[in-house]
């Protein structure tokens, strides 16, 4: 460990919240219909999309309404990037398939279909090898707007819900979703592009080279519209690459100031968010308390990462492997690590990209200690709490927000109320469901596959075996429950049908990956829309004496400890036979 790699964990926290609330205050002006400075730039195609899409966005609609949208426009997007994927092929005439790849198999299709459209980003196949530049951008780059879009109006939804006083009505989807992708998403995307390109990420739709190696040996270095992808996979939390090895890819992270920028991009919407609840609810202190108890968990898995990959493994020291000296850092396990992050810059963005829905990594994750691997799977492991998805990350935790105040309220024997409003049998049991729903999915997909025979040989024995080989299988369907999209890379696509890895027939680890990201993006999603709906409608109580109040450090505390402890009543087993038994052996994989 090293002093400038504590001061760059410290410098990032602070301009993180710097930049944060502001971010949240244009946020809440955009939501809440007040003018912004750029209205006069997105006004008139406002109006277009109203025209275009056929509804009124001045017809509020209540959950069941909201919910009925928003499944619908997920729907149609996902028919148009399976139909974009499985005819790639066709649309060599646009020129925007130089390589000339063939269209992806049905199975694996359907799998990167889901994975975009739940803004989970999961990857099979390696991007610069497979897709054309017309299936990168028409296909995945739209869809990196959308999901992220979906996820952010759901948060909205949710928040109108807890604050209503006039009904049941809980906006419109269609006008939320389109003011997000204009007014958010869309500005940002720009900016964001340009540093990256001023920085030396690649934006072009050239052949790609033929060059010779240092070596002598001819290969080829792949080109595409690389920055605008970037742009909108980290600020949207999606997270899938351009480029296979992702993040750590110099064309999508050129240097040290992209990475330390890119983690401020995947972080600054979730954290507005939580700002912009507090300004819309009419009382900051409330987005403070979330925004407190984000941060100190944040900070938690951010010291163990670092402290952990600085220190090393048992199994390391016993192979004399501490002694190395790599970008600065003496000791340490530097294997996976890009030289030019070091060790700090790794692990930070390992935690960025975890807490969060992105899944970006600019490391091998499975190449981590064991200690340092647990860190991924217990921010996994809390639900998108810490930060969270664009979106989903709020409207989680104020689903554990009202657990804790139903909790709290029992604790001190007094009716739950939240903002006012009561929590009664109805909400508890939605949020409950809200709640579990995420972590019953990926335990049970991790226990079909390692029960199975197809799921089983997924795993590629001849690197991981034990508790390596359990922690890729069960981080590969924690990750894509939780939408994250990254991986311990050595679990893959099994055929179960034919007995090889290959692209024939029915691919299991395709088909179970895809419906665990569809059921766990979208069940959770309709129990917030109705915990919204049931509480839109509740009358408004005065606070009194004995209200228990949720915007101070106790309610903090409170809310950490409910969180810390369903997580691992939940997960604590699974990660006991995996990183955590690694981490206290000699054994590297």
């Amino acid at each position: 460990m090293t002093v400038s790699g504590w001061l760059t964990i410290i410098l990032f926290v602070t301009l993180l919240t710097a930049f944060a609330i502001p971010v949240g205050s244009y946020l809440a002006r955009v939501y809440t219909g007040e003018r912004t400075f750029l209205d006069p730039l997105f006004l008139v195609p406002e109006r277009l999309a109203y025209r275009v899409l056929h509804v009124d966005p001045n017809k509020g609609q209540d959950w069941k309404q909201y919910a009925r949208s928003l499944i619908i426009f997920s729907l149609v997007g996902w028919l148009l990037l399976y139909f974009i994927l499985r005819t790639q092929t066709l649309w060599d005439f646009t020129g925007l398939n130089p390589m000339h790849y063939h269209s992806g198999t049905w199975n694996l299709s359907f799998n990167t279909a889901s994975s975009f459209m739940t803004n989970t980003n999961w990857q099979y196949y390696s991007g610069e090898t497979t897709l054309s530049y017309f299936s990168q951008m028409a296909g995945l780059t739209v869809q990196n707007f959308l999901s992220a879009g979906v996820g952010i109006v759901v948060a909205v939804a949710l928040i109108r819900g807890i604050i209503g006083r006039s009904g049941k009505s809980l906006g419109n989807f269609w006008q939320d979703i389109v003011r997000t992708v204009l007014w958010v998403l869309t500005p940002m995307s720009i900016v964001i592009a340009l540093v990256l390109v001023w920085q030396g990420s690649i934006q072009n739709f050239s052949h790609y080279l033929s060059v010779d190696g240092i070596t002598g040996l001819g290969q080829q270095i792949a080109m595409g519209p690389v920055a605008s992808q970037e742009a909108i996979k980290l600020l949207g939390t999606n997270g899938g690459g351009f480029f296979n090895t992702n993040s750590a890819h110099p064309f999508e992270n050129p240097t040290a100031f992209t990475n330390f920028f890119e983690m401020l991009v995947v972080l600054i919407i979730p954290a507005a968010l939580v700002f912009m609840y507090g300004r819309m609810a009419g009382n900051r202190r409330q987005g403070y308390a979330i925004y407190v108890t984000m941060m100190v968990m944040f900070l938690g898995a951010a010291s163990v990462a670092y402290a952990a990959e600085a220190h090393g493994s048992p199994a390391q020291h016993a192979a004399g492997l501490h002694t190395q000296v790599v970008a600065g850092s003496s000791g340490g396990n530097i294997e996976g690590k890009e030289e030019r992050f070091g060790i700090a810059g790794s692990a930070l963005f390992d935690v960025v990209t975890t807490v969060t829905s992105c899944g970006a990594v600019n490391s091998a994750i499975e190449s981590y200690t064991g200690i340092g691997g647990a860190v991924p799977f217990a921010n996994l492991s809390a639900s998108e709490v810490i930060f969270g998805g664009v979106g989903t990350g709020l409207y989680s935790i104020l689903l554990y927000v009202l657990l804790a105040v139903f909790i709290g309220g029992l604790m001190v024997g007094r009716t739950p109320e939240y903002l006012g409003k009561k929590i009664e049998a109805r909400e508890i049991k939605l949020v409950s469901l809200g709640i579990l729903i995420t972590p019953l999915t990926a335990l049970f997909a991790t226990a079909l596959a390692t029960a199975s025979k197809a799921g089983r040989a997924s795993i590629d024995t001849a690197i991981a075996h034990g508790p390596q080989a359990f922690s890729e299988t069960f981080y590969a369907y924690l990750s894509q429950a939780n939408n994250n999209g990254s991986a311990f890379a050595g679990y893959t696509g099994y055929d179960g049908t034919v007995g090889n890895l290959g692209a024939h027939g029915i691919t299991f680890a395709d088909l179970l990956g895809g419906f665990d990201m569809l059921f766990a993006r979208y069940a959770p999603i309709l129990f917030a829309l109705a915990v919204a709906g049931s509480l839109a409608g509740k009358r408004v109580s005065p606070a009194g004496l004995g209200t228990m109040r949720t915007d101070n450090v106790t309610f903090v505390v409170l809310l950490i400890g409910v969180i810390i402890l369903i997580g691992a009543l939940t997960f604590f087993p699974a990660l006991l036979l995996g990183p955590i038994v690694q981490g206290l052996t000699g054994h590297l994989y």
